[in-house]
């Protein structure tokens, strides 16, 4: 049994719990006003923003390098690329960007080397809009990752870590006048274990809403009952013990299954949209789903992260999480379908454009 509603001018259709997969009681994590009460979980409900919402990340900066080609090559093959160019990456400085571009007043927190691959990434971010007053220089060089994007838009990656390692505990205790000041701290996998939980411990002391983007997939030790929002796309969720995901309703089943590890857990489809269980994800059903906007490729890479930093910019401006679903459901759409040279001027009013156009058809 379902339910299917109108969420302002876009479609989102929620769920009634089967009995396969019913609500495993209500989690905490929902407040009122801009914070609830130290350790009572971040507030995932619309309350009233005077300022600028603040977006605190914790996270990865990497230098990326992309390569364009046909496919990708078998072990032992050298393939002739069509391109190359340079992008700011790491899943912490991809999502701190987006969250800027959507609205977000953005502080990050990391490491970046004494290189020339730090110093591009510091002008890159500050012209982005991210505060940079908590990312320390170290010895080691800077993170840095090669990506092969194939011609349909997809891609694979190898990652180096580099001045990431350097993020620990100690960095993470001399920032939490960043953290305390945020509405919501944003989270990845891609540091240290440590540095994660003692951020998440800061925030919840402090009633900020925590989300953790899970990837790369693995439940993060000494994060247990601190996150409040868990974001994963289909293959990380799968990994993660959700079950396979072969579209939007199978990804609502997973959302489900994953909710031991967070009280509101959005698992990520794809082409097929995104599914989203427990407090936060509706008032009367239990899970809900917003299928894609179909747009053509022009690439894959980073659309992830721009979903997790809208949704970030829109939860700390209080909207409802099904409404900043839908919003950050339309900007990762909208980065999918844009060339490269043309995303960094994409914002809050092409995505507007875009969730309006489809209302009214």
């Amino acid at each position: 049994m379902c339910c299917q509603r109108r969420h302002h001018r876009g479609h989102v259709r929620c769920h009634r719990p089967s009995a396969r997969g019913g609500a495993r009681g209500r989690p905490q994590g929902a407040g009122r006003g801009r914070r609830s009460a130290p350790g009572a979980g971040g507030d995932l409900r619309p309350g009233r923003v005077t300022e600028q919402p603040r977006v605190c990340v914790v996270g990865s900066l990497h230098y990326d390098i992309m390569v364009r080609a046909r496919y990708l090559p078998r072990t032992g093959e050298t393939l002739m690329g069509d391109a190359w160019w340079w992008k700011p990456g790491g899943k912490g400085g991809n999502q701190a960007m987006a969250a800027a571009r959507h609205g977000a007043g953005v502080e990050m927190i990391g490491c970046l080397g004494r290189d020339e691959f730090g110093a591009r990434l510091r002008e890159r971010l500050t012209g982005a809009g991210v505060g940079l007053a908590h990312v320390r220089t170290v010895e080691e060089g800077s993170g840095m990752s090669v990506a092969i994007v194939q011609g349909d838009g997809d891609y694979a990656a190898v990652v180096v870590s580099g001045a990431n390692r350097d993020i620990d505990e100690a960095q993470i205790a001399r920032t939490g006048d960043a953290i305390g000041s945020s509405r919501v701290l944003l989270l990845q996998n891609e540091i240290a274990d440590g540095a994660n939980a003692a951020a998440a411990r800061l925030a919840r002391a402090a009633g900020i809403t925590v989300i953790l983007n899970a990837a790369p997939a693995r439940a993060p030790e000494g994060l247990a009952g601190l996150v409040d929002l868990l974001v994963v796309n289909a293959v990380e969720a799968e990994m993660l013990g959700g079950g396979r995901i072969d579209g939007l309703e199978s990804a609502a089943v997973a959302a489900r299954e994953l909710l031991t590890l967070a009280a509101t857990v959005i698992v990520t489809a794809g082409a097929a949209g995104v599914a989203a269980a427990g407090i936060a994800a509706a008032s009367d059903a239990e899970t809900l789903t917003v299928p894609a906007h179909p747009v053509s490729r022009a690439e894959t890479h980073g659309a992830g992260d721009v979903f997790v930093g809208a949704l970030a910019a829109r939860l700390a401006d209080a909207i409802p999480l099904p409404d900043a679903l839908r919003y950050a459901n339309g900007a990762a759409a909208l980065h999918v379908g844009t060339p490269e040279a043309d995303r960094d001027a994409l914002g809050p009013a092409d995505v507007r454009r875009l969730l309006s156009g489809v209302a009214a058809k």
